[in-house]
């Protein structure tokens, strides 16, 4: 670089591209970065953004494909196993230690408040108890949030990010590593700390963020760590692994890989339709998901069960959350799990899950909303402060409702049932954490025994201890905890939804069963049953899922007969709670303003087509195109992507009528032709009239040859266009103020699509040739150099590119897709979405009949508000 001060250079690995240094306009110097004096030219940008899942079908991935042979298709197979099997181990590995340090501070805490509890029941001195279990909480939370303040994606469960990064949205640092140690970290914090979150739904995000990851090799947060591993560098894979990593994080979570499996196909792929219609279609496939579920399974349940019962290899405890075996007590020969009289009641169990799964969603909705006008715009430090204020609360109501509402309770003398070690081991578990707070001998405190234990043991108590609990006890119990629980989530900690969700239900549950016991007469019935039906009922009221929700519980069970129940039951409560609102998960999403796509659209969007959802007013580029030109297009607009066409200045004639252009049979308002001219316009200032497409002298040698062209039948030309698709540019025709209407908006010939960051690539390696040079001349990437950067694309705001000469031409041919899929102006709506939504595309170009794009159709064209607003219009000009 120091050779050449004396002259302006772009200079790389590949090429120099130099000319004279000059003097610039003032223009020049803006859009080139060298001065700031006009700051309304950089609009600001989007915080979402699509995914690129189309494949770009460039000459640099035609170059892979021409050097891919069956032996290369068999190692990169090869690969992605491996890659597969490598992202369940550490997702399982992740579930592991988030399950040994919870356990490891929850005993702690635990063990101290309760000996403290019964020494001061004696001596009178309970506050200080309290004051020692607030010590405990108030740390534990107070760390869980400063981990949020160093990465505030952490915060929640994740599901809702999850959900949109595989419907295709790019939610920013979702799949961090920096993501992932906060999550974790703060996970164990919020659990032990005593709110009333779980860490089942954090277990998905940190399989997601562990498929992100893993198949790079690299992050961005350990700069220093870069391996040369040249697969999976795009989008498409990285969404694939993603959704293999979710699939995962659940199976880790629940011991269940079919339901994994299940919940990354129903929740998160754009692949695959509710309806009955389709079958499912992902790129990735569903043995490689499963197996990496199964991964995840096996090595969580390897390591647990020889760390807890020091038999390595006895895969006794398959997921951070298990149920134990439901079975009746041997003595009691009256006793079934269900009967066919029990649906009925299963039913009605249902409808109430989705009322309550429905109010649920509706208040948590106002605090979201609440949240966000009054307390994210203030100082970081008022969210920590609303941590421990919910933590505050919590630990005093648990306290005190554990000392004054609770009732002794008989404890039962036949709960040993069962002969192998796990369910003898779920038993000894539900013995064990029996409170006796302020109750004589053989008795228990039941609202102690629910509050003064982690979650996973009270659902254990709800589902198998054969004592009874006051019903008193478990409606204070569910409206406590429902009210605590609904304004726990949403607060600036890791939290997930699964465990209190069920919780909540299973009391529910218990509740009904009681009632028919005691006051209907009903003793044959199986009180975990319906303690395992209300959190069934509950969770799916709250979180509207039903197949793999089903598979999941059926697993957690393992219980085959009662998947005809829970099924029955989750289907009868996403229908209820749908009448009222959305899922939890939904309505977060929508809260956040992200554009995802539902399944399919509604029917009475088939009246619009795709002319009336486009957008008309296109940025667009040549094939050939001066360095100026792109940087003032890339540093004034947030696209990303942008088509490249050519003027069809032949044809033009045929199409002007008038005032208006009549393109094909889309007739255009002149409302977008006024904004296509002042695009025009502010296009030809930057450009300086300069021609934009080719080479001075190659366009002059082509206007010499015109009269001679012209004299030539109309197959010679046919043939001569099909070595020269792309016809230049007259320089004494470009863009000026004398220009009509009409002249201004030609018609565009379509040719492909050309990415931002793809663009931007081109920009900073120098790809590009002089007006004294031919485009050969102009240096070639290849594909893995175009991918280099991957995920993180350098931005045109934060480059130097005062080293370019403006006047350098960029030939962009090479490396746009030719071949995107496009629509017609007159597709119906429900085929646009479709074909957007299964192809899991970004951009759609609407091409008329002639090759001429008039709009293009992005993911917040298909959003649900937007068409709405679409249909009332159309409504409006009927």
């Amino acid at each position: 670089m120091a050779g050449c001060r004396g002259s302006l250079c772009c200079c790389c690995r590949w090429c120099c591209c130099c000319g004279e240094r000059e003097t610039r306009t003032p223009e020049e110097l803006t859009i080139l970065g060298e001065t700031q004096e006009e700051e309304d030219e950089i609009l600001p940008r989007k915080d979402y953004e699509s995914l690129d899942y189309d494949r770009c079908i460039n000459d640099p991935y035609l170059e892979v494909l021409e050097t891919m042979d069956n032996k290369k298709g068999r190692r990169y197979e090869a690969v992605k196993w491996m890659v597969v099997f490598a992202i369940g181990v550490c997702t399982g590995l992740v579930g592991l230690f988030v399950d040994f340090f919870v356990r490891l501070f929850t005993q702690l805490k635990f063990g101290v408040v309760q000996s403290s509890v019964e020494e001061c029941s004696q001596k009178g001195c309970l506050a200080l108890s309290l004051l020692e279990l607030l010590g405990f909480n108030l740390t534990f939370v107070f760390l869980a949030s400063l981990l949020v303040l160093i990465e505030p994606v952490a915060a929640g469960s994740g599901i809702p990010e999850v959900k949109c990064y595989l419907n295709g949205v790019k939610v920013p640092g979702i799949v961090r590593l920096r993501t992932l140690l906060c999550k974790v970290l703060g996970v164990l914090f919020s659990v032990a700390g005593g709110l009333f979150v779980g860490k089942e739904g954090p277990m998905i995000h940190s399989g997601s963020v562990v498929g992100a990851g893993l198949p790079q090799f690299q992050s961005i947060s350990l700069r220093k760590i870069q391996f040369n591993f040249p697969y999976f560098r795009s989008d498409r894979d990285k969404r694939d692994f993603v959704s293999a990593g979710a699939a995962a994080g659940v199976a880790a979570a629940f011991g269940a890989p079919i339901g994994g499996t299940l919940f990354s196909l129903e929740e998160g792929s754009s692949f695959w339709n509710q309806g009955l219609n389709h079958t499912p279609r992902i790129t990735l496939g569903v043995p490689y998901l499963l197996f990496c579920s199964m991964s995840a399974t096996f090595t969580l349940n390897f390591f647990r069960s020889g760390i807890q019962f020091g038999s390595w290899g006895s895969f006794q405890l398959p997921g951070l959350l298990n149920f134990g075996e439901f079975k009746c007590s041997d003595s009691d020969k009256k006793c079934h799990l269900w009967t066919a009289m029990d649906l009925g009641f299963f039913v009605v169990m249902g409808v109430i899950g989705g009322l309550l799964g429905a109010t649920f969603n509706c208040l948590n909705k106002r605090l979201a909303k609440y949240r966000m006008r009054n307390v994210h715009p203030k100082p970081k430090l008022v969210r920590v402060l609303e941590s421990l204020l919910v933590s505050l609360v919590t630990t005093v109501v648990v306290f005190v409702a554990s000392m004054v509402l609770g009732e002794c309770r008989q404890m039962s003398s036949s709960s040993q049932i069962g002969n192998d070690s796990f369910q003898l081991q779920v038993t000894e578990d539900v013995n064990s954490s029996i409170k006796t707070f302020f109750c004589p001998n053989d008795t228990y405190n039941d609202m102690a025994t629910l509050f003064f234990n982690p979650q996973e043991s009270a659902i254990l108590q709800l589902f198998h201890q054969d004592g009874t609990f006051s019903p008193v006890t478990l409606a204070l119990f569910f409206i406590l905890y429902f009210l605590l629980a609904c304004w726990t989530y949403g607060v600036s900690v890791p939290s997930g939804l699964f465990v209190p969700s069920l919780l909540c239900g299973a009391a529910f549950g218990r509740l009904v069963a009681n009632v028919l016991k005691s006051y209907i007469g009903l003793g044959h019935i199986y009180s975990g049953t319906f303690a395992l039906i209300g959190a069934a009922a509950f969770l799916g009221g709250v979180v509207r899922m039903t197949i793999s929700l089903t598979v999941i519980l059926i697993e957690s069970t393992n219980e085959i007969t009662y998947g005809l129940p829970i099924m029955v039951t989750l289907m009868v409560a996403k229908w209820t709670g749908d009448f009222f609102n959305k899922g939890i998960y939904d309505i977060h999403v929508g809260l956040r303003g992200v554009p995802l796509l539902e399944w399919e659209t509604e029917v009475e969007m088939d009246k619009l087509r795709a002319s009336d959802i486009m957008e008309p007013n296109l940025t667009y580029v040549y094939p050939h195109t001066r360095i100026q030109s792109l940087v003032s297009i890339l540093r004034t607009t947030v696209h990303h992507a942008f088509p490249v066409v050519t003027e069809n200045r032949g044809n033009e004639k045929e199409f002007m009528k008038g005032n208006q252009l009549i393109s094909n049979n889309i007739k255009f308002k002149k409302s977008s032709i006024l904004t296509r001219a002042g695009e025009q316009r502010k296009r030809s200032q930057s450009m300086k009239s300069y021609p934009s497409s080719e080479l001075r002298n190659m366009c002059d040698e082509h206007i010499a040859s015109e009269e001679q062209a012209e004299k030539e039948d109309l197959l010679q030309q046919m043939l001569e266009r099909r070595y020269t698709p792309y016809p230049n540019l007259y320089p004494d025709q470009s863009p000026s103020e004398d220009w009509t209407m009409e002249e201004r908006f030609r018609p565009l010939t379509f040719h492909g699509l050309i990415l931002r960051s793809q663009l931007v690539t081109l920009l900073v390696r120098g790809v590009c040739y002089s007006e004294s040079q031919s485009s050969a001349s102009q240096p070639r990437l290849s594909y893995a150099e175009m991918a280099e950067d991957y995920p993180r694309y350098p931005d045109i705001h934060d480059l130097d590119l005062t080293l370019l000469n403006p006047r350098m031409i960029v030939d962009v041919t090479p490396y746009m897709n030719p071949s995107p899929f496009t629509v017609s102006p007159n597709t119906h709506v429900s085929q646009v979405f479709n074909l957007f939504r299964t192809m899991g595309l970004r951009h759609l170009p609407v091409v008329n009949a002639v090759g001429e794009i008039v709009g293009i159709v992005t993911r917040h064209n298909l959003t649900s508000e937007f068409l709405q607003a679409r249909l009332r219009q159309h409504y409006q000009t009927i």
